[in-house]
């Protein structure tokens, strides 16, 4: 099978993980394998990789793409959240670098068929794994006015939130809202045509919005922030991309607490939560792929990518 997709920022995410002979990796989110394959080529025939994806035809082709180098490379179909499980089940303390790729693939959007892009005509469903969760189509046809309202605004940071949620429930009382078009026309329509973005489609972060909610994305990466410094060795690095200000934001401020440890009350004469810090953040601002790279790959235009580096224990 082709799992079409093109790695943002490789060479900047192979630099950040300080790839290099012998060390153990995490790409928990597969995807095309792109950014897999460059640290694989970075850590040779003695290194480890540990790859999940919680989608099933990535799992496949990773299967397909990765065979040669087994056992050094583990695939899992699961979520990186189970983490902590996985590392356990194969007897792994402590791993050298950590990679999120929090971005669509080119796959997902033009060839699994689920409903991710608003330019096709496909079952509503969005769901990265499509065996487990409630789909895009549930969402959008079962959750009240004030529900989709609030998913829309707080997902997709959409301004015409409250207009876009009566549509869908105007629309839905006519018929079912099944189709990944149909909720673009009655998104679009909701839209005054003079507020309307000619960069973006006017259903852009409706679609956002209502496929972090399926997907839980947010709440999954809080959870993985919690604890995937303590799955780092002394030095490893977390590396994470992202490609909206609501993943950026949480991956900001999740590095600087783990800098700071410390989360006392600013007023307090002293600290008493016995915090320290765990992590020296690396990337003061985001690093954001060059010209030429977006010229050559538009979809890695809004990626970010920021990098933090576990401190020693002493």
């Amino acid at each position: 099978m082709q799992y079409r997709h093109v790695p943002v920022m490789v060479k900047e995410v192979i630099d950040y993980l300080n790839c290099s002979s012998g060390k153990a990796y995490v790409d928990g989110t597969l995807g095309g394998g792109g950014h897999a394959q460059a640290i694989l080529d970075a850590i040779g025939a003695e290194g480890c990789l540990v790859g999940i994806d919680r989608d099933p035809d990535a799992i496949a082709y990773a299967g397909e793409s990765f065979h040669r180098y087994k056992p050094n490379v583990q695939i899992f179909h699961d979520n990186y959240t189970n983490l902590p499980q996985i590392l356990s089940r194969l007897h792994i303390a402590g791993v050298d670098g950590i990679l999120l790729d929090l971005g669509l693939s080119l796959y997902q959007l033009e060839g699994s068929g689920r409903g991710f892009s608003f330019m096709r005509e496909e079952p509503l469903d969005m769901r990265m794994n499509p065996e487990q969760g409630r789909t895009a189509e549930a969402i959008v046809n079962r959750l009240s006015e004030k529900e989709l309202a609030d998913i829309i605004g707080r997902y997709g940071e959409e301004s015409w939130a409250f207009r876009i949620a009566k549509s869908i429930v105007a629309a839905r009382r006519q018929q079912a809202i099944r189709s990944s078009l149909q909720l673009a026309e009655v998104v679009k329509k909701a839209i005054p045509a003079r507020h309307r973005k000619w960069r973006i489609h006017p259903a852009t972060r409706t679609f956002q919005a209502i496929r972090i909610a399926v997907n839980q994305e947010l709440e999954a990466l809080e959870r993985f922030l919690d604890e995937a410094v303590n799955f780092l060795n002394p030095g490893g690095r977390l590396c994470i991309l992202s490609f909206h200000s609501l993943e950026d934001r949480i991956v900001k401020e999740r590095f600087k607490a783990l800098a700071r440890g410390c989360n006392c009350p600013p007023h307090f004469p002293m600290c008493v939560c016995g915090k320290t810090p765990q992590v020296s953040i690396l990337t003061k601002k985001p690093v954001r792929p060059g010209q030429a790279e977006v010229q050559a790959n538009p979809m890695a235009r809004s990626a970010r990518l920021r990098a933090a580096e576990r401190l020693s224990d002493d």
